[in-house]
């Protein structure tokens, strides 16, 4: 593993995600998931959001558009927090999940917009 590229991964993570939630993630791995902990925070956050080519919010809005597009509605839930923290505005999570309405299907959509109906209230933002 990359130190360096883990160290901004870390700072990256923690900055979208929340260092608490990080922190809580990365004490609950063990032996066995561990290094998969390491290696997603090195690559994922260290070489990929530590490319200061895209800022931190379209970032985050790109993803909110591939997670939803995957359907992986946990991780999606995570992003969306994310996304607000990162500046990203609630008409701007409704814009992105009409895209995957458009793209992906209105079920996918109805799903983000429940999620995202709960990560909102949950920040005060409904």
């Amino acid at each position: 593993m990359d130190e360096k590229l883990f160290d901004v991964g870390l700072a990256k993570r923690k900055a979208t995600l929340g260092a608490e939630y990080v922190e809580k993630n990365l004490a609950a791995a063990d032996e066995f998931t561990l290094p998969f902990q390491e290696a997603m925070t090195a690559w994922c956050w260290g070489f990929g959001w530590g490319d200061e080519t895209i800022d931190a919010k379209t970032r985050s809005m790109m993803n909110l558009s591939m997670i939803g597009a995957l359907g992986k509605m946990h991780e999606w839930e995570i992003h969306c927090r994310g996304a607000l923290t990162n500046g990203v505005a609630k008409e701007e999570i409704r814009a992105i999940i009409h895209v995957i309405g458009i793209y992906c299907g209105v079920p996918q959509s109805l799903e983000c917009f429940r999620v995202a109906r709960k990560v909102l209230e949950e920040a005060g933002e409904l």
